[in-house]
């Protein structure tokens, strides 16, 4: 599945995109819910998990954490925003 990346999300990981597999990885448990994928990319990127907040959306709808996911969802991690 890929994942686009916004603001210090993309800065944190280098890229505006990333793939993050769907079939098994030796060790490693292939996300299948929005949690499950926060997990995955913390475990890959630890600064993530340093973020006040981290949303994602799915098919262009903020996700709750208990939402499915599937290789053919649009998703992006939303960092926090500020401004004013």
């Amino acid at each position: 599945m890929t994942i686009l990346l916004f603001g210090v999300t993309k800065d944190i990981v280098g890229s505006s995109t990333l793939s993050v597999p769907t079939s098994s990885i030796t060790g490693r448990k292939i996300p299948k819910t929005v949690k499950e994928l926060k997990q995955f990319l913390g475990e890959a990127y630890p600064e993530l998990k340093k973020l006040s907040s981290l949303a994602i959306a799915v098919n262009n709808d903020y996700a709750a954490d208990s939402k499915t996911i599937n290789s053919y969802d649009e998703i992006a991690l939303i960092p926090p925003v500020s401004g004013g």
